[in-house]
């Protein structure tokens, strides 16, 4: 085990072991904490309602990364979209949903958080039933610089990506070329200029990319988020993502 990891959730405190209990109310979105030699990070937990049904189902995960208004203030503005949202909501989602919370005084791409981040990916794999094979990372505006920057130091953790509004460093093509991505920007974007996705892409396709999928979003401004994550085609091809194919 890389990290020694401690998990609070809702006033209990667990070390990290094979035999520890898994933590959650399936179905329910609960607040969590994860403590390595990282840092502490908050986080929100969901687990599908029929988690405890299927014993010997592993599950696919998702990550979700907010975006910097989300910083500020308690964890719970982390469910103010994406799939959190949904989660607090009460809509029934087929997978595990991890959604951090990045204090203030960092961003997701900063390095001390792209080791929270690792850390809480070792956790969620050691303690709950998912599949390694299937885990998605999203993420938008700070949270799709987030996903880019961590796709592209760790591409062999990920199923795919889908970074939404937000930029990466298109030194990292190579990495990042077979990976399965989905990317979103609206054209008219004031917040994160829409070149910041377009380099990605062009980049990623030029080391030789076929799995790189760029949607534009005419007419629309920094909030391209809530078109993308009501897409019911983006979940469909998300689930449908391996990542032993992507090695093949």
């Amino acid at each position: 085990m890389r990290h020694l990891v401690t998990w609070a959730i809702i006033g209990v405190t667990l070390a990290s072991s094979s035999s520890a209990q898994e933590l959650g109310k399936p179905g329910q979105q609960v607040e969590g904490m994860m403590s390595s030699e990282a840092g502490e990070l908050k986080h929100l937990l969901y687990l599908p309602a029929k988690y405890d049904d299927y014993k010997e189902t592993s599950w696919p995960v998702v990550i979700f990364l907010h975006g910097r208004g989300e910083s500020y203030g308690p964890l719970g503005l982390v469910a103010k979209w994406g799939p959190p949202r949904f989660a607090q909501r009460g809509d029934e989602l087929p997978y595990v949903l991890v959604s951090p919370q990045c204090p203030g005084d960092g961003r997701w791409s900063d390095e001390v958080r792209q080791k929270q981040l690792s850390a809480l990916l070792d956790a969620t794999l050691k303690q709950y039933r998912v599949d390694p094979d299937r885990v998605y990372l999203t993420g938008l505006s700070m949270g799709g610089y987030g996903s880019w920057t961590w796709a592209a130091r760790e591409p062999q953790r990920f199923a795919a990506v889908v970074p939404i509004c937000g930029g990466g460093n298109p030194d990292d093509a190579d990495a990042l070329k077979d990976l399965p991505i989905w990317v979103f920007h609206g054209d008219r974007d004031g917040a994160v200029p829409f070149q910041k996705s377009e380099d990605m892409v062009n980049a990623i396709r030029e080391a030789g990319s076929k799995t790189i999928r760029f949607t534009s979003l005419e007419h629309v401004g920094h909030n391209s988020w809530t078109s993308a994550y009501a897409l019911p085609e983006l979940y469909g091809w998300l689930l449908k993502q391996q990542r032993k194919a992507n090695a093949e």
